[in-house]
């Protein structure tokens, strides 16, 4: 076999989601159903000592490019410091929290080599027990245009039905399919099959692509990066693929360990979310319209979710003083969440001045065309 029959034409490029402690389950799995050949770059983002060294003695034993910052880091930035190291004809982007099955990426690649497919999804369950309940089996992402009335009164809300009255509304699409239900449901009807939605927590990408549509976006800080990346690949007549063959699972619901909550709460954070949204809704010239109302009013839902509520129904006993408990620590989270993301912000504002966003997609994409 010669060197170029060799060469892997698949690196996989690991990222931080939201936590560190599901990193040894994630990786163990994917070296333990390795039979496709594979590079293997692991972004790690400020993880804590323990899983620092065990990453450390993992890269020496099995051979992989760790890149090490001391820092958290958003997703998108994470996956395009992993993508910058890639020259492979694919790149898989995988979150630190999937645990993969059999033959996982050989079905990937083959879709990919057979359809011509730009992206292809595996099907992506979610949870515990591992690979029994599904979260993404593709779906539908893209911009409505429509014709929407003017609404006016005397307090500027009146509704005018005049066809000249009438105002364009850009509306954001992004549907899920078969999210929730069981695998052993659902498998019978699936099949390899044109999508238009694929999800970071695992995906296979044709580098290429990159030169057409240049870097992932970093200012999608933490929600809706997989909507851009989707559309961007739509605009310029890539195609996106399911590929049920394919089976992973990402880890959610299981209790956060204390070296995971900063992390978390950066990630999750009011202040990435809301300029997340501002970012995608001005770049894709979207109507603020109740999609994004209520994103607003919910910023912070998945902190309630996964530290508070569960600390309040631990602690206290009783609805009331549970009640009582909840609002006291939601508003406690507010301000802390304000602080942590104020000092992370201010920690990286010279970085950031120093390499702009353009500065920083050309020396990715040189990275990538050599």
């Amino acid at each position: 076999m010669n060197s170029v029959e060799m060469t892997p034409q698949v690196t996989i490029v690991v990222v931080p989601r939201e936590r560190f402690s599901c990193t040894r389950e994630s990786l163990e799995s994917i070296y333990e159903h390795e039979s496709y050949p594979f590079k293997l770059i692991y972004v790690d983002g400020g993880s804590p000592s323990h899983i620092k060294n065990y990453l450390a003695n993992k890269a020496i034993e099995k051979q992989f490019q760790l890149i090490r910052t001391d820092d958290y880091l958003s997703p998108n930035h994470a996956r395009n410091i992993g993508l910058c190291q890639t020259n492979s004809k694919y790149v898989v982007f995988i979150d630190n929290d999937v645990v993969v099955t059999p033959d996982w990426l050989k079905s990937l690649v083959e879709c990919a080599e057979d359809t011509g497919a730009t992206i292809v999804s595996p099907l992506i369950c979610q949870g515990t027990p591992l690979h029994e309940e599904v979260h993404c089996a593709g779906g539908e992402c893209g911009v409505v245009v429509e014709d929407s009335p003017i609404r006016q009164t005397q307090q500027g809300f009146d509704e005018q039905s005049n066809a000249q009255d009438m105002t364009v509304r850009r509306r954001i699409i992004e549907k899920i399919y078969k999210q929730g239900q069981r695998v052993v449901d659902v498998r019978s009807q699936l099949q390899r099959q044109k999508t238009g939605l694929a999800e970071f927590h695992c995906m296979i990408v044709r580098t290429e692509i990159f030169q057409q549509i240049g870097f992932l976006d970093e200012a999608l800080l933490n929600t809706k990066e997989h909507v851009d990346l989707c559309m961007l690949v739509s605009e310029v007549g890539g195609t996106i693929y399911l590929e049920p063959k394919s089976l992973v699972t990402y880890v959610t619901g299981t209790p956060l360990k204390w070296t995971d909550i900063h992390y978390y709460m950066l990630r999750w954070s009011d202040a990435w979310e809301r300029a997340s949204l501002e970012h995608l809704r001005k770049k894709w010239n979207l109507t603020e319209d109740e999609y994004f109302k209520n994103k607003y009013k919910r910023l912070g839902w998945r902190r309630n979710m996964t530290i508070i509520h569960p600390l309040t129904r631990n602690l206290f006993l009783g609805k009331l003083a549970s009640r009582v408990a909840g609002k006291i620590l939601r508003l406690i989270d507010k301000q802390l969440n304000r602080y942590l993301t104020t000092i992370y912000a201010n920690r990286h504002l010279q970085i950031r001045e120093n390499l702009t966003p353009t500065q920083l997609e050309k020396s990715a994409l040189a990275a990538l065309s050599k």
